[in-house]
């Protein structure tokens, strides 16, 4: 590697610039010389991507919005849900921060005021769940406000596969990390580098003081003085990775951003690192469409998924990380394989123009589901009868057909007796926000008996692996026996989550990331190193 000079050498170091960047802005607030690398051309990584929700609890968005909410309230539904699969001090620093963190965050006024929307707690039996849920969402933001920094931000993921051009106003994560960014660069003390991927850490007398990288095909070495944040996301698009520790997911089938390769977590396993949940991910259903990979869709509207089986074994509706999950289970526990799973529905489907507008939670290019298309590709089979389709998609026909008339009985009664979709907030206000409502006692659940009959592919997808490097509740990172890496912290997807192996609402892993990323630099501001 060539040797660094003074413009090499910075307070900070921050690896990645998705929720990253929060602490970046932390620590560049502080006076800190903050350097952000990101190995794509684009910053954002998979944070731009999503809706960024944000689950903190107890934020002042959330009292503005009439929220009762906060840690004392929270703190019983996280501890029943997490249990042991997480360490309590991770979970008690979340709670702890987030709403002193958005408070800080909202007197920058490139970032502005957060606003609440009710979007349920996905554990709806969990002690204290929320109905109207803990989520709350940054303001939309003109491109034209981040002048030559907007051409920076990576694009919605809509955007990014159809070439569509996004339009004048940035929403969702898009809008969180154009607000970060604008808000870090006017500090003054604040840089990004993209086309800059890590190589390895470097570590002086016990100490990583530094990164050795490749910038724009030339090597550099650049020295941190206070510390180095790993907030570079998960391994979800390195294959090899993938099949070491998640054999039944597969990279291309995610929907985590191309940079997502892992280099940030095997650097710190390189200097000794523990990790932690390695085989976890934030699961979720993807429909698998033709010449990409699979469009992350977290409720069907109509029909039922079976299994190779020809039979249905869960509520279609159950929250995304939830429904991946439960693919996940019921693929290792029997002998019939769930991976893809067939989602089997009528000509209902098409005969409502919503159905197909645009899936739950993105709007994708117009005439995004082309029938003949996906019929062509073989993601899409359809016959005038469920026998017909049966055969076609390679399932016992007298079981698809029992699933399907067992099915039809709870639509005529308004109550799903096998897996209870239509009972829980989440499936209503799914069925509310984002899709037709079936006719019937029950608007979650509808006949499936209009010919012709479909069967599309539904693939265990995810927004990123979750599993990481283990961290302390200041977010440093840990050796096996428990004491610290000086200088090196992680957050977001390279860290080991606070959630440990589930996904609370909403927002949960963005404003996790958000947390530990500020955590980190609170730390390192406060060090004398």
């Amino acid at each position: 590697m060539q040797k660094n000079d003074s413009d090499d050498i910075y307070d900070v170091i921050v690896v990645g610039s998705g929720a990253g960047l929060v602490g970046a802005l932390a620590a560049a607030s502080r006076g800190l010389k903050t350097l952000v690398i990101e190995k794509t051309e684009f910053v954002g990584g998979t944070t731009a991507y999503s809706g960024s929700g944000l689950w903190l609890p107890g934020n002042a968005a959330e009292r503005r919005g009439g929220v009762d909410s906060g840690p004392d309230k929270a703190r019983p539904y996280l501890d029943e849900i997490v249990g042991d699969d997480a360490p309590t001090a991770l979970r008690e620093a979340f709670l702890q921060t987030g709403a002193p963190m958005i408070d800080e965050l909202e007197s920058f006024p490139q970032v502005g005021q957060f606003f609440w929307q009710g979007v349920p707690d996905y554990f709806e039996k969990a002690p204290n769940a929320l109905p109207a849920g803990r989520t709350i969402f940054p303001q939309p933001l003109e491109r034209a406000a981040l002048g030559d920094l907007e051409p920076l931000v990576r694009r919605p993921q809509w955007a990014e596969r159809s070439g569509a051009d996004p339009g004048d106003e940035m929403t969702g994560g898009q809008a969180l990390i154009g607000r970060l960014l604008l808000a870090f660069t006017e500090t003054g003390n604040g840089t990004v580098r993209t086309n800059t991927g890590l190589e390895r850490l470097v570590v002086e007398e016990g100490r990583v003081v530094g990164v050795d990288a490749t910038s724009n095909g030339e090597p550099v070495t650049l020295t941190a003085r206070r510390g180095v944040l790993l907030a570079a996301g998960g391994f979800e698009r390195n294959p090899e990775l993938r099949k070491k520790y998640q054999p039944e997911a597969r990279a291309d089938w995610s929907q985590g951003a191309p940079g997502n390769t892992g280099d940030a977590l095997v650097a710190g396993m390189d200097v000794g690192a523990a990790t932690d949940l390695l085989e976890e991910a934030w699961f979720a259903p993807g429909l698998m469409v033709p010449n990409d990979r699979p469009v992350f869709y977290p409720s069907v509207w109509s029909g039922i998924w079976v299994n190779d089986g020809g039979e249905r074994f869960m509520n279609e509706r159950l929250p995304y990380d939830r429904s991946g999950h439960e693919i996940l289970r019921n693929h290792k526990s029997s002998d019939v394989s769930h991976i893809p799973v067939h989602w089997v529905f009528d000509q209902r489907q098409f005969d409502n123009e919503r159905a197909f507008a645009s899936p739950p939670v993105a709007p994708q290019s117009p005439g995004w589901f082309d029938a003949d298309e996906f019929l062509d590709a073989g993601l899409l089979h359809r016959a005038d009868t469920l026998e017909e389709l049966a055969e076609l998609i390679g399932v016992p026909a007298d079981a698809l057909v029992a699933s399907v008339n067992q099915f039809n009985g709870h639509v005529r009664s308004g109550k799903d007796e096998d897996f209870g979709r239509g009972d829980s907030p989440w499936d209503r206000i799914i069925t509310n926000m984002c899709g037709p409502h079936e006719d019937g006692p029950n608007p979650c659940i509808g006949l499936i008996d209009r010919a012709p009959f479909y069967a599309a592919k539904i693939a265990l997808s995810d927004l990123g692996t979750k599993g990481g490097l283990r961290t302390d509740d200041h977010s440093r990172v840990l050796y096996e026996d428990g004491s610290v890496i000086a200088g090196l912290y992680a957050s977001g997807n390279t860290m080991a989550p606070m959630t440990g192996r589930i996904y609370p609402g909403a927002g949960g892993p963005v404003g996790s990331s958000m947390v530990f990323s500020y955590l980190a630099a609170l730390d390192m501001a406060g060090s004398n190193a």
